[in-house]
């Protein structure tokens, strides 16, 4: 970040897995607009890394694993101690450990995949509602995938985690109206760690078959995350914004 930051804007957003790739883009876009930011990990010194760049004064971290309900409440307490509200929650945090056909699939490792991905974002999503949103409005991001609405080969358990999480975001939109909105964002391949078995050595190749003729990149989807944060999307809850480059434009016949 520049060391030039803007008047801050009095919310708060506690976003999970966002030491690098696509929950540091969100971090990054946030603070950007006055935001102050609590931002979660499982490596401690990536999240100071992390911190270090957004700004001290801005930002806050808590290290531990998404799916353990104890760093869940840690997380919460820590942004209700640092800043005194949690006006939005960004559940970013995930997991996709295997690759292989659904037919093979161990049963153990789609349990972890699940309570990473899906329990985990529940958890985060109870307990923010319970220290500040039910009294006080907010916001949740669910980052769901592409792979939630149309099949992906060899990344079931993932793509089966994601179309839960699209769903439970229907679901808390449904009962946390009218004060709390919550939507989720459908990425296609960001270039991040992460993703990187997607497209590594034949970015290109990869590239070449979205219309906006590039990969997406953690900015992409911090800049739709900002936008179902703020003002402008007001009217908006329940919904599922696919930012994909245009892929699923390659979906139809002929």
């Amino acid at each position: 970040m520049t060391s030039q930051l803007p008047e801050p804007s009095g919310k708060v957003a506690l976003i999970t897995g966002a030491s690098r790739g696509i929950g540091y883009g969100v971090a990054e876009a946030l603070v950007a607009r006055g935001d102050r930011v609590v931002i979660t990990g499982r490596t401690e010194d990536a999240l100071k890394e992390a911190v270090e760049q957004l700004g001290a004064e801005r930002a806050v971290y808590v290290a531990g694993k998404a799916h353990d309900e104890e760093h869940q409440r840690v997380a919460v307490e820590r942004a209700m101690d640092a800043f005194g509200r949690v006006d939005y929650l960004i559940n970013n945090a995930g997991t996709n450990p295997v690759f292989g056909p659904i037919a093979d699939l161990d049963l153990n490792v789609a349990r972890k995949v699940f309570e990473t991905n899906v329990i985990s974002a529940l958890g985060f999503a109870q307990k923010s509602w319970h220290a500040w949103q039910k009294d006080n409005g907010g916001a949740i991001v669910n980052i769901a995938s592409v792979a939630g609405i149309a099949p992906s080969p060899f990344i079931a358990a993932y793509g089966v985690s994601k179309a839960a999480m699209i769903n439970l975001t229907q679901q808390l939109a449904h009962e946390f109206a009218p004060g709390v909105r919550v939507n989720a964002i459908a990425p296609a391949v960001v270039k991040t760690k992460f993703a990187q078995a997607l497209y590594e050595g034949r970015e290109a190749e990869a590239a070449a078959s979205y219309p906006l003729a590039r990969l997406g990149v953690p900015s992409d989807i911090g800049g739709a995350a900002a936008f179902l944060t703020s003002s402008q999307s007001d009217w908006v809850t329940g919904q599922t914004l696919v930012v994909d480059g245009g892929i699923f434009l390659n979906a139809g016949v002929g």
